[in-house]
């Protein structure tokens, strides 16, 4: 197979089959695939890199997934909850740094009922109107998700994953199901979120036709945001000696999603940062186009440890945003400081 052909007609039509999809994910000639999925997204959102402050409030977590580093079986985690004045006053730090999207992210926390999160979100709402919420607080019921949306949320990410059922089954405990988690996501769309999925790269028993069927899964729900990153491992879940997820794999992911999906919001996630010191920065130019610096206190930061060594320093904190600019700049992009919210229709 001729693989600029290939690349070309992925561009053109937004689809492959499966076997295409496979030689394109596993490449390591990825230039020309790179160079594809730049010029889509500067046709949908210019040289625009949309900034997300990134509020991690709880590493609480009721479930047991077998990758997270904050599950609820890992008696090593130190817990934190943030109150809701410890979370204005990250709103208030991140207004004044130049953050218009807050996102309020945490493990499936009890403590955090309807009223307490929605009297949260209608206060960041009430403080700054010009600025969105989005939440990552997992599965909940349909009411709760309805009563967070009038209270004002505007986005809402909930990682699918893994698309496929048997590999769902090996990455969580009998608990979860992967069915509820889908319905979750297209209860969301249906309420009128802006809505995220996405899923992890080289996650243990992940093979090639896990990841097809992961693109196959999010062409039928058509999110507004998709995150990817690879697997990183951590000492405290039983997948601790588990092989790190691919770089390049990874990033040809990216540029293959953006492909898919022109016009997606797609961030370039603190794990790729984590698995090389230029990651990030590979994600951009492999078509990705938001970054989340951290909004969270100092103090908690390093709490919130979904895997090991993850970065929440210099460029990758919200206190760092001149570095992170001037890294972006290099690059041929800029950040951008309105709201970012997805845009559907191609500029060009």
């Amino acid at each position: 197979m001729n693989m600029n052909f290939a690349i070309d007609t992925l561009y053109d039509t937004r689809d492959a089959d499966g076997d295409t999809l496979k030689l394109l994910i596993d490449t390591d000639d990825s230039g020309y695939l790179f160079a594809a999925a730049a010029k889509r997204r500067r046709e949908y959102y210019g040289t625009d890199i949309y900034i997300r402050g990134l509020i991690e409030f709880t590493n609480y977590c009721k479930n047991n997934c077998l990758y997270c580093g904050i599950r609820a079986e890992n008696v090593s985690a130190v817990r934190y909850r943030l109150t809701k004045d410890d979370i204005l006053a990250c709103c208030s730090e991140g207004y004044r740094l130049g953050f218009r999207t807050f996102v309020l992210q945490g493990g499936e926390d009890m403590y955090y009922t309807d009223g307490v999160l929605c009297d949260m979100v209608s206060s960041i709402k009430s403080a700054y109107p010009d600025c969105a919420v989005t939440l990552s607080v997992g599965e909940r019921s349909y009411e709760s998700y309805k009563a967070l949306f009038e209270a004002g949320a505007d986005r809402y990410l909930l990682r699918h994953e893994t698309a496929s059922p048997e590999h769902y089954a090996k990455l969580h405990p009998k608990s979860m199901s992967l069915e509820n988690r889908k319905q979750c996501l297209f209860e969301l769309k249906e309420i009128g979120y802006q809505v995220g999925s996405g899923f992890m790269v080289g996650s243990p028993y992940q093979t090639l036709d896990c990841l097809v069927e992961d693109l196959r899964f999010l062409r039928k729900l058509e999110p507004d945001m998709i995150g990817i990153g690879p697997f990183l491992p951590h000492a405290g879940t039983p997948f601790n000696a588990f092989e790190k997820g691919s770089l390049r794999r990874c990033l040809n992911l990216i540029a293959i999603l953006r492909l898919m999906f022109p016009y997606a919001l797609i961030p370039s996630t603190t794990a790729l940062g984590t698995i090389h010191p230029d990651g990030r920065e590979m994600g951009f130019m492999a078509g990705a186009n938001v970054v989340m610096p951290n909004l969270s206190p100092n103090g908690v930061r390093e709490l919130y440890t979904l895997y090991d060594n993850k970065l929440h320093t210099g460029s990758e904190a919200a206190e760092g945003l001149s570095e992170l600019r001037e890294r972006v700049a290099a690059l041929g992009y800029n950040i951008s400081y309105n709201r970012g919210d997805v845009n559907r229709d191609c500029r060009v």
